[in-house]
């Protein structure tokens, strides 16, 4: 996978710009980037972007964009069943996994787990999911919540 850019253009509540004016200044650019990427090799293009990003999701789609990260699913109207519904057929889900800022820095080990399962539920089904916390685990959280974590994605896979 190629990262071709780490622009964030989501707050907790909503976009930094408009649909339109995201594909007015950024989005010829990154569609110039993908198209060549995806023409000169077999590699995969990486979008990271934080935030409340929803209505952005269709134009890093339509730019090329085959992976986004980190999938912020505290950010407003970003639902894991919504997103994997209107988008899961046309873009990878990179994170999401787990919330960094409540869940996994504040919840139980038995929160983590449970929310992890879920997770992994709704984005793993017909494939397209990475799994992948939300973003880095920061030094507030107790190790069984990280345990918890990594015990609930080796349970959904099998054990392996």
């Amino acid at each position: 996978a190629a990262f071709v850019c780490g622009t964030d253009f989501g707050t907790q509540q909503s976009t930094f710009c408009s649909v339109d004016t995201f594909r007015t200044l950024y989005m010829p650019y990154y569609r110039k980037v993908n198209d060549w990427i995806h023409a000169h090799t077999a590699w995969k293009t990486f979008k990271h972007c934080c935030g409340a990003v929803e209505t952005l999701i269709p134009s890093f789609i339509e730019c090329g964009f085959d992976i986004l990260n980190p999938v912020q699913l505290s950010a407003a109207g970003m639902d894991a069943q919504k997103l994997k519904d209107r988008y899961g057929r046309d873009i990878v889900f990179w994170g999401g996994g787990v919330d960094t800022q409540k869940t996994l820095a504040f919840g139980s080990p038995g929160e983590v787990r449970a929310e992890v399962l879920r997770r992994c539920e709704i984005f793993g089904k017909d494939g397209g999911f990475i799994f992948n916390a939300v973003h880095n685990i920061q030094a507030n959280v107790p190790v069984n919540n990280i345990v918890a974590m990594f015990d609930a994605v080796s349970e959904f896979n099998g054990g392996r």
